[in-house]
């Protein structure tokens, strides 16, 4: 007669976290998680020496699972390291979680690597017994709770590890071994209530037909975990190939084929699967690196373009700088001759006041001329405007990303700093800017790090440090309103302002007007 297990509630299907469980969708079961956190362990390795005969050890429980105790013979022969472990008071592992299906034994080397050793299913009572070999020589021995047999790193439901007895045998090695164990999360995903029908629960079983639906559960959990990490996109044959043998699997098991059959075509389900899963997350690393180096790669050649770019400005601004002296010369030259040929003194002191005159209004025109061709220049670069602040390049929102500047700008401020540093006397003011999302405070100080990061960019490029400064006024000067997502948008900015003596105090558009009566 075979025995009959008691109550089981089978459950192929999870949610995520307990954050998850209680906002969940309404087409989605809110199912109770058993939340454990574990980041860092340290169990006691054992140095299996070649040959010593069988070694004894034993398992305690650990907090999750107080009452669970074992023992194992260890025994290292040619070529191999067995392994016959026995175990006692092992509680159903959904109570940790209804994606817990199983329970996985690990042997964990002291560098931290972690081997799945196989399944511990536990029978009709709480018993459960594993006979293993591994060709492992020195290693720690652990118990974890596990949505499938196949998984390949150990979760953070840590319930049994080894305790080394007093009466082990042979010359043994105590090592440390310090581990960190996976976040949950690296076999979960998200189902919807659809899914959950047909889900038995509080069935009871004949322990061979719950052997085979347990296995199946694993198996439709392994394909399930896989798909919502992409293998069916990254891994498509694999994939592919698994849900054909948890397809078979299930058929089997409706069709009520015998146990063996049923549970190993759900083994290499879950195996593919896992497989699947692994290849995935191999070719999403692949593809995030190659991203990574693309990006690497595009910022490079744009820094340098940028820089090519910044040189011809620094020469096109150097030339038109000698140009400049020289036509100052030439005035001067002329101004003197003139000087030489003028009339006697009354005449020549009237003359003289004239030419001074003249010459302030020649000077104010170099500035003015001057003026315009560093908006021209600017304006290749950067959007510029001459205003009475001075020349105002502005930066929107786009250039930046976070407080950090976007890679794309780099080009026009390598001109800008070209041009500032090829006239001396030149002073840039950077005044950060942005919405009235958040508090003024901290408005404050992410304007003033994005102004910081252009005025870094600056001096990078060449322009004195000292002829630069940088303020963020947050959000006390808004462009426009901030009451649509556009105005918003328009004020979140970096104002570059270039003012000083070289290109005087006016706008080209503007002039002066005499406050004393023309006669």
């Amino acid at each position: 007669m075979k025995s009959k297990m008691p109550v089981v509630t089978i459950l192929g299907l999870f949610c995520t976290t307990a954050a998850w469980c209680q906002n969940a969708p309404p087409d989605q079961e809110k199912v109770p998680i058993y939340r454990v956190t574990v980041i860092e362990r340290t169990v006691k390795a054992v140095d299996y020496q070649y040959r010593r005969g069988p070694t004894p050890i034993d398992f305690r429980g650990t907090v999750l699972m107080t009452k669970a105790k074992g023992d194992a013979i260890v025994e290292s022969k040619a070529g191999r390291t067995e392994i016959d472990a026995r175990f006692e008071h092992v509680d159903s592992p959904t109570r940790f979680g209804s994606e817990y299906l199983t329970y996985v034994l690990w042997a964990i080397t002291p560098e931290g690597h972690a081997k799945n050793l196989g399944e511990v299913l536990p029978g009709s009572s709480d018993h459960a017994k594993l006979r293993v070999t591994t060709d492992l020589q020195s290693f720690g021995l652990l118990m974890t709770a596990e949505p499938y047999a196949a998984v390949r790193q150990p979760s953070d439901v840590v319930v049994m590890e080894n305790e080394v007895r007093p009466d082990t045998m042979g010359q043994i090695e105590q090592i440390q071994a310090k581990y960190e164990l996976l976040p949950r999360g690296h076999y979960t995903y998200d189902v919807s209530a659809d899914l959950r029908k047909g889900v038995a629960q509080g069935e009871r079983l004949p322990m061979d037909q719950y052997e085979s639906l347990l296995e199946v559960y694993e198996a439709q959990n392994a394909v399930q975990i896989a798909r919502s990490m992409g293998a069916d996109r990254y891994a498509p044959d694999t994939f592919s190939k698994a849900e054909g043998l948890l397809r078979t699997a299930q058929d089997f098991q409706i069709r009520r084929a015998d146990r063996s059959t049923v549970v190993t075509a759900a083994r290499q389900a879950a195996q593919t699967a896992e497989d699947a899963r692994a290849i995935t997350v191999r070719r999403k690393q692949d593809e995030q690196l190659a991203q990574s180096q693309e990006q690497v790669a595009r910022e490079q050649e744009l820094r340098a373009k940028a820089e090519a770019e910044a040189q011809t400005a620094r020469s096109q601004a150097s030339a038109d700088r000698m140009q400049l002296e020289e036509e100052r010369s030439s005035r001067q030259r002329a101004e003197a001759e003139a000087a030489a040929r003028a009339l006697p003194p009354p005449a020549r002191v009237q003359t003289q006041t004239v030419v001074h005159v003249g010459s302030a209004s020649r000077m104010d025109t170099d500035k003015a001329d001057l003026r315009v061709r560093l908006l021209q220049d600017l304006n290749a670069a950067l959007p510029a405007l001459d205003t009475p602040r001075g020349l105002v390049i502005t930066l929107p929102d786009t250039d930046f990303r976070g407080a950090g500047l976007n890679p794309a700008v780099y080009g026009g401020l390598l001109r800008i700093a070209a041009i500032v540093s090829a006239h001396p006397g030149l002073y840039v003011q950077v005044d950060g800017h942005t919405d009235d999302a958040g508090s003024p405070p901290r408005a404050e100080q992410f304007s003033y790090e994005r102004a910081a990061a252009v005025r870094e960019e600056l001096a990078r490029a060449g322009v004195p440090a000292n002829s630069m400064s940088a303020r963020g006024l947050g959000s006390s000067r808004p462009l426009v309103s901030n009451a649509t997502a556009s105005g918003r948008a328009q004020n979140r900015r970096v104002e570059i302002t270039i003012s000083g003596d070289p290109i005087g105090s006016l706008p080209y558009w503007d002039k002066t007007y005499p406050v004393i009566p023309q006669r």
